[in-house]
């Protein structure tokens, strides 16, 4: 194993410098040569470090150089330092971050990163997190939140008796909501054709003079950081709205809500503290490693009821036990990166990182410079 592991350090190591030299798009050579791997599998085991080179050798070159300072497709960029290396030794670890019983350590770090990034966030002390894959998912788990929060006032059941017969919820979205909002809402049964739009201005805000009255359960979608324009939906004045008829207010912040942590943005997102739910990804700005996102619920026995379970084999304990929060069970210790790239940067590092006031360097030969940062 140390051989093994000293290995693939070196290769890592050499992909991350070549990035400054090589072209951003793989080659279609290099592309081509992916056909290499295309065998029939063998009938005899391979010696680990056979595996990885021809999957270094062929690969590497066919890769997009994202993590390069020369990237600027998407919201995509490199990692942090801290965030990759603690990838590597989680995944050494090889902890089942579901249950405190399997991994103490794991829920533990869910905790801390928890307090911290409520914090970070201005929002309820109380408010909880889910550590999910991507705003996709948190989008799905806090929307499943809000379905169980508004159909339990409602004298409905929806975990135990499903929607057949439940009260209708109606949903309300800005006229350019992202696709991932529509994704979870078909997922949850909600519907994503069933949606009331509210028309947006030039700048793809939600026009909130132009909401409805709202009567019965109801959901509000709203965006902090439009994907096309980066506008942020007004979510002081359209939770104050929510407030007066009950209805839950969501917000996908996938990349927009950590302007909430930048003195000279934090503007954009007034009013969020006031929201039940809120989902973003951590892979954007906080520049962590893929298969990582974050659901904020602000009274935790919504998401509880909509996500928890219970079997005999699963031993539970007095602490927070994570598969509670999120669609998951078995999974892998994401909160670990998470708690890596916030204790690496501290405050004024996060700061930094979304304001562009300094440069932070990311797992790149260059380091990362504010064009380099995922936003």
């Amino acid at each position: 194993m140390e051989k093994l592991l000293s290995e693939v350090a070196k290769r890592a190591d050499r992909y991350l410098r070549e990035l400054e030299n090589r072209r951003v798009g793989p080659s279609q050579n290099a592309i081509a040569g992916l056909n290499r791997l295309d065998v029939a599998l063998q009938d005899e085991p391979m010696q680990p470090l056979d595996v990885l080179s021809e999957l270094d050798d062929i690969g590497s070159g066919a890769t997009v150089a994202s993590a390069g300072g020369r990237y600027f497709g998407f919201v995509i960029g490199g990692s942090l330092p801290a965030s990759m290396a603690l990838n590597m030794l989680s995944g050494a670890w090889d902890q089942n971050g579901g249950l405190n019983a399997t991994s103490p350590v794991a829920s533990f770090i869910e905790e801390v990163g928890r307090k911290w990034l409520v914090s970070l966030l201005g929002l309820q002390p109380q408010t909880a997190i889910g550590y999910v894959t991507c705003a996709t998912m948190a989008n799905f788990t806090g929307l499943a939140a809000a379905r169980h929060a508004l159909l339990q006032q409602e004298g409905w059941d929806v975990e135990s008796q499903g929607l057949f017969g439940a009260p209708q919820i109606k949903v309300i979205v800005g006229d350019e909501v992202h696709v991932s909002v529509l994704k979870a809402l078909s997922m949850l049964g909600l519907g994503r054709d069933r949606v009331e739009r509210i028309p947006a201005d030039a700048h793809g805000r939600m026009r909130a003079e132009l909401m409805p009255r709202i009567s019965g359960p109801a959901i509000i979608c709203i965006q902090a950081g439009n994907v096309n324009t980066g506008s942020f939906d007004p979510a002081e004045e359209i939770c104050l709205k929510a407030r007066e008829s009950g209805a839950w207010v969501h917000i996908d912040g996938a990349f927009g809500l950590w302007a909430a942590v930048s003195p000279q943005k934090c503007y954009l997102v007034r009013g969020i503290e006031n929201a039940d739910s809120i989902a973003t990804d951590a892979h954007k700005w906080l520049n962590v490693p893929y298969d990582s996102g974050l659901i904020f619920v602000r009274e935790a026995r919504h998401l509880l009821a909509a996500m928890s379970t219970h079997a005999a084999y699963l031993i539970e304990s007095a602490k927070r036990e994570p598969f509670h929060y999120v669609p998951e069970m078995s999974r892998r210790a994401r909160g670990i990166e998470i708690w890596a790239a916030l204790r690496s940067l501290g405050k004024t590092g996060l700061i930094d990182l979304i304001s562009g006031a300094a440069g932070m360097q990311c797992v790149s030969p260059k380091g990362c410079r504010q064009q380099d940062i995922k936003y």
